[in-house]
């Protein structure tokens, strides 16, 4: 059978759609169908005036049934096909209640007719080659075998994709594509990015817009299923977007462990979507008899009567990044090609699955103020529950973080038992994600770091490593650390104890001797705001805006986004406002820094960590240096 690969539709300057595709010899084939029209939907029966604004424009009016998601209920409905695009836009506001009028005219052909991008047609009827071979079918079914009897409709889902994700690659130079210089992973990624979310090749080369990606995926589904899109003002369910309750952080317990296994929930949002049904039409459904089956932590309930549109695509995209593309990435059996697919695949597939839960926090178009607090609320439950259910078996936990728990001394056994429990009970993969030799817990959340078993070291948060820390402070911190690679028992800690004392006494005598390159005080921040507005509109500017503004003055045009260098200095009067930083390339030498500041940083930032290290560190500056470390 000859096939095709379609690479991206556009309209032409006539309103026809142009398909391209890519055949198996690399040569490119145009279809041109003048016969698909743009449209939208309306409220059926048309008043008076819209009858008029149809005959007008020349529009030809069908009447269409389409299947209300929310109700699940059939609605009669206008279709209006018009002339051309710009008519199309130009008349929608003349009617009570368009529809469907934010779709691309030449995505919405490929919607209606079955297509999809990135795939392979016959060559005879352009129809998308859906078929696997024997092997990969039994491979399927084996891998998703729990899925068929457990979730058809979701079973079904996953072999769709499955089917266009087990096409080849074609091998062609980036350049063919447009994209010359990209390396082999970005076009990997572009190619199942095209197949998954049924977007052009050209524009998903580009494309950084995970809410566009999602939103190709739910309309896919709307229309191929002959599903009403609802407007964004249905989907929010009639409620403003507001600030969702976030994901929970238990409080660590500080101090300093000796290995530490951290587990993580795999994709644990898009897994509670998928698990407990959540999706626009099912959170506080119009069912009475589901309103038993509450939701953790928020006044509201989910649908038991039908499968969530959204639990199946999130889902069925989570089943293949676990079962399959996840461990194809790591399977040694696999060719080295094959094993860059897949982890191109994975990485795409988690990207999708972690903004699954964030484009339905504002994202217009997407947003849904009840389902994404039904998210986080499955979300601090399950954290919860299994904090809980790990105490019962004796497990030690001491930290969780929103999909992560951080256990103490925990045996082979305790572990396998608690990922078996939180399987069994809520349908969720919890597996080790890393293990310690040693691990140090401030009291502050989101702020750790821990010494991996081969000796690396793997810092989370800490303020000493973060990247608007100074460069001497992170330097001073990494020797730090790196005296407790090698730790392995109390006796080793407390020798390494010692030595980190040192480490310190000296960079604060060289920091105050000035024995200290210029290059290593430098901050670096990213300018959040306007700096032509921002650095002259407030009465005291901000670090980085101070040396935006000096930088400013000088000639240097600098916007949002852009990123600044600056080194901390003695106060300093500039355009009558008191300056205390100067661009890093204005300073000239070290008696113009203000080491004072340096020397508190570096503590502050210290302090943080050492703490539950029972190393003190004091801030006072009347301290002799000698008394610095206690």
């Amino acid at each position: 059978m000859s096939t095709l690969y379609l690479l991206d539709a556009t309209a032409t300057e006539t309103n026809a759609i142009k398909l391209r595709f890519l055949n198996t010899e690399g040569k490119i084939k145009e279809v041109i169908d003048e016969e698909y029209k743009p449209y939208f939907l309306v409220e059926h029966p048309l008043t008076a005036e819209e009858q008029r604004t149809v005959e007008y424009f020349s529009g030809a009016l069908q009447t269409v049934e389409k299947t209300d998601v929310f109700t699940g209920g059939k609605k009669s409905l206008g279709r209006i096909s018009w002339p051309s695009v710009s008519i199309a836009t130009k008349v929608a506001k003349r009617f009570r209640y368009p529809r469907e009028t934010e779709i691309d005219f030449p995505k919405s052909y490929v919607y209606d007719r079955g297509l999809a991008f990135g795939a392979l047609h016959s060559a005879s009827d352009l129809k998308p080659v859906l078929e696997t071979l024997p092997a990969l079918r039994e491979k399927f079914e084996k891998i998703f075998k729990e899925t068929q009897s457990e979730d058809p409709v979701k079973n079904a889902q996953i072999l769709y994709w499955f089917s266009l994700l087990s096409q080849p690659i074609p091998d062609l130079d980036p350049s063919f594509l447009g994209a010359s210089g990209a390396d082999k992973e970005r076009i990997y990624t572009a190619w199942c990015l095209s197949r998954v979310a049924n977007l052009p090749l050209t524009e998903t080369l580009t494309s950084r817009h995970v809410s566009d990606w999602l939103k190709s995926i739910i309309y896919t589904h709307f229309r191929k299923n002959n599903l009403l899109i609802p407007t964004a003002e249905e989907l929010t369910r009639g409620k403003p977007t507001h600030r969702v309750v976030g994901a929970l952080t238990v409080s660590p317990i500080p101090g300093i462990y000796f290995n530490t296994v951290i587990c993580d929930f795999e994709s644990l949002y898009a897994s509670c979507i998928d698990s407990f049904n959540l999706s626009y039409e099912t959170v506080d459904c119009e069912h009475s008899n589901c309103i038993e089956n509450k939701i953790p932590d928020f006044e509201g309930h989910v649908c038991t009567q039908r499968r969530g549109f959204y639990a199946i695509l999130i889902g069925a995209l989570k089943e293949l990044r676990i079962k399959l593309f996840k461990p194809a990435s790591k399977d040694a059996t696999l060719t080295e090609e094959e094993r860059r697919i897949a982890t191109a695949t994975s990485k795409l597939l988690k990207l999708i699955l972690v903004s699954s839960y964030g484009v339905t926090v504002r994202i217009h178009g997407l947003a849904c103020p009840p389902l994404a607090e039904a998210i986080t609320g499955y979300g601090r439950y399950i954290l919860r529950e299994s904090w809980k259910m790990a105490e019962q078996e004796g497990l030690r936990p001491l930290y969780g973080d929103t999909d992560s728990l951080f256990l103490d001394k925990a045996s082979e056994e305790q572990v396998a038992w608690l990922i078996g429990a939180v399987r069994e009970k809520f349908d969720l993969y919890l597996a080790v994600d890393k293990r310690y030799r040693l691990c140090v817990l401030p009291k502050a959340k989101k702020a750790y770091f821990g010494i991996l078993l081969d000796g690396t070291p793997d810092i989370k948060g800490v303020t000493a490593a973060k990247s608007n820390s100074s460069g001497y402070t992170a330097r001073v911190f990494r020797q730090c650390v790196e005296e407790l690679s090698t730790v392995r028992s109390q006796e080793e800690y407390l020798q390494a104890k010692q030595r980190i004392k040192e480490v310190v006494r000296k960079a604060l005598a060289d920091l105050r001797g000035k024995r200290i390159q210029m290059e290593d005080l430098t901050y670096s921040a990213r300018l959040y705001f306007d700096p032509n507005e921002k650095a002259q509109n407030i009465k005291t500017a901000h670090q980085p805006y101070q040396c935006a503004l000096q930088l400013i003055n000088m000639g240097k045009e600098l916007k949002r986004g852009d990123t600044v260098t600056f080194i901390k200095v003695k106060p300093f009067k500039y355009n009558r406002k008191t300056f205390t930083v100067k661009p890093a390339e204005f300073v000239k030498n070290l008696a113009e820094v203000n080491i004072d500041d340096y020397v508190r940083n570096l503590l502050t930032a210290l302090n943080q960590t050492f703490e539950p290290m029972d190393i003190r560190l004091e801030t006072s500056k009347e301290t002799e240096i000698s008394k610095w470390l206690t």
